[in-house]
């Protein structure tokens, strides 16, 4: 069983800066891609980032050039640092895990991010 942990939301000015982290502990075996989702009031889950086992990482078009995705091995922690953050990036951040043996997202209990204007 895998867990994931969540942590750094909180409230920031726009423009500003904030770094979540999510530590994954248990049976990792089979983790593949890590990354993040988010979503907005009244808005369907998102797709931020993903960062896979070698370290190869992708956005979303609306945070490129704001948001950046690290991962630690030695850790087993994924990063997500948020750059000149927007009121519309407020919403919960979701950390997800690929279990690639039974293909399904392993998700942590999301950490709110606000951000104002």
């Amino acid at each position: 069983q895998v867990h994931l942990v969540e942590s750094g939301g909180g409230l920031v000015q726009a423009g500003g800066s904030l770094r979540l982290s999510c530590a994954a502990s248990g049976r990792l075996l089979n983790i593949a891609d890590m990354g993040w989702y988010r979503q907005a009031p009244e808005k369907e889950r998102e797709w931020v980032a993903s960062v896979t086992g070698d370290e190869t990482s992708d956005t979303a078009d609306s945070v490129k050039g704001r948001f950046i995705i690290s991962r630690d091995g030695a850790k087993n922690t994924v990063y997500l640092q948020m750059n000149s953050v927007k009121p519309e990036d407020t919403a919960v951040y979701y950390c997800y895990a690929r279990e690639s043996r039974l293909q399904i997202n392993i998700w942590g209990q999301g950490t709110q991010v606000t951000v104002s204007a």
